[in-house]
């Protein structure tokens, strides 16, 4: 194991030399079930073979170009995004962080064009919005800021799902916008009740601010619509996306609309990589085959089975708190730390996620079969009724 990478993850004991639908294997050839798909990222599954040929056939082709020069395959994508969002323009990234700090530069220009000169932007606890200094500043988790102040000013935080305490803040003439993940994944798959997202987006409406959803998790079809704001019938102002959009490519957006769509003119943001060949050739094809093979809907009723499989088998089970989940996304909540799940898991050749010390992750491909579905039933719910016991 090589000690020149910066210490900035506690990798796990395994490496994969490849995979295949909902499987990974190590370099001896041993398979493991993968229900995080690189953190919701392979939502079509490991080498699904419509990527493969598009990033093969567009890497013989031409890989970059930079954003001085017309990109068909991203103009292509970008029209196939606004066709299936109702969106109005997109800006592409390489990630969903920077995706996300599009957001805030647009809400925070939004704010100067109304003479907003301190231009403030809602934001929830218990959130994740990235890594880089603005959106770590936005994101609302203590320990992932500790060492990194101060902080980019300018955000305001309150509860997540909790209407009265945005509308607390309705008098403040520095507020331009509210950003909010529609359903929390990093802080542990919460789903807020039907008609927030509405509420929110009433409220933005009434004040001139602008809703931004950050869909990077949430985005392209895990939680069983293209979208998932679209559960509460909601097109928001701003909306981002990365991890699903290329399927292990990095590549992220920024979508806007309306007032929103105009906002950034040239030399007002811009990136090296973001949108090159490779990764549109890669973004088109995942919205193909998400189309073609009609995954979306599989993954809502997939999802709702395999969600009512796992209460079912963890019904009664002392320690259980809570499991919540929509479409592809779901997360079992105990009632106490259990970081360790995902060691002992990996030992019984199975890939799972804790986030928020207590609350174990799944987020499995969209191409996993009725059999690794009820493989991962079983196993998990065996790893948390032993961990429980202890």
């Amino acid at each position: 194991m090589s000690n020149h990478l910066m210490n900035t993850y506690a990798r796990l004991p395994v490496s994969f030399d490849k995979g295949q639908g909902a499987l990974l294997f190590d370099a001896n050839g041993q398979a493991y079930l993968d229900a995080v798909s690189g953190i919701a990222v392979c939502s079509l599954g490991h080498a699904h073979p419509d990527v493969s040929e598009a990033i093969c056939n567009q890497s013989h082709k031409l890989i970059h170009t930079s954003n001085l020069y017309q990109i068909e395959n991203q103009q292509q994508l970008a029209d196939r995004l606004i066709d299936i969002s109702g969106m109005d323009r997109v800006f592409f990234s390489n990630s969903g962080a920077e995706a996300n700090e599009a957001a805030i530069k647009i809400a925070k220009k939004y704010g100067h064009q109304k003479d907003i000169d301190k231009a403030e932007i809602i934001v929830m606890e218990n959130s994740f919005h990235g890594r880089t200094m603005a959106t770590l500043s936005a994101t609302g988790n203590a320990k992932v800021q500790e060492g990194f102040t101060p902080l980019v000013e300018g955000f305001i935080r309150v509860p997540f799902d909790d209407i009265e305490a945005v509308k607390a803040h309705s008098s403040n003439p520095n507020i331009v916008a509210i950003l909010v993940e529609p359903i929390q994944g990093e802080g542990g798959v919460h789903i807020p009740q039907d008609g927030y997202l509405s509420a929110l987006k009433a409220i933005c409406e009434e004040h001139g601010w602008l809703l931004m959803l950050d869909e990077i998790q949430t985005g392209l079809g895990r939680t069983g619509k293209w979208f998932a704001g679209q559960h509460d019938g909601v097109t928001p102002d701003v909306m981002t996306l990365a991890k699903a959009l290329g399927n292990g490519v990095p590549i992220g957006a920024c979508l806007a609309k309306g007032k929103a769509a105009e906002v950034l003119a040239p030399g007002n943001h811009g990136t090296t990589f973001g949108g090159n060949p490779l990764a549109c050739a890669a973004g088109l094809a995942v919205l193909n085959a998400l189309t073609v093979h009609n995954h979306i809907e599989q993954v809502a009723k997939k999802g709702e089975a395999l969600l009512n499989a796992f209460k079912q088998s963890l019904s009664g089970v002392a320690g259980v708190k809570q499991i919540r989940g929509r479409g592809y996304m779901l997360g079992i909540q105990l009632d106490r730390p259990c970081g360790e799940l995902v060691s002992k898991a990996l030992e019984n050749k199975l890939l799972i996620n804790v986030t928020r010390q207590d609350t174990v992750r799944l987020l499995p491909a969209f191409v996993m079969t009725q059999q690794q579905s009820d493989q991962l039933v079983e196993e998990v719910t065996q790893l948390i009724k032993d961990f429980l016991s202890q």
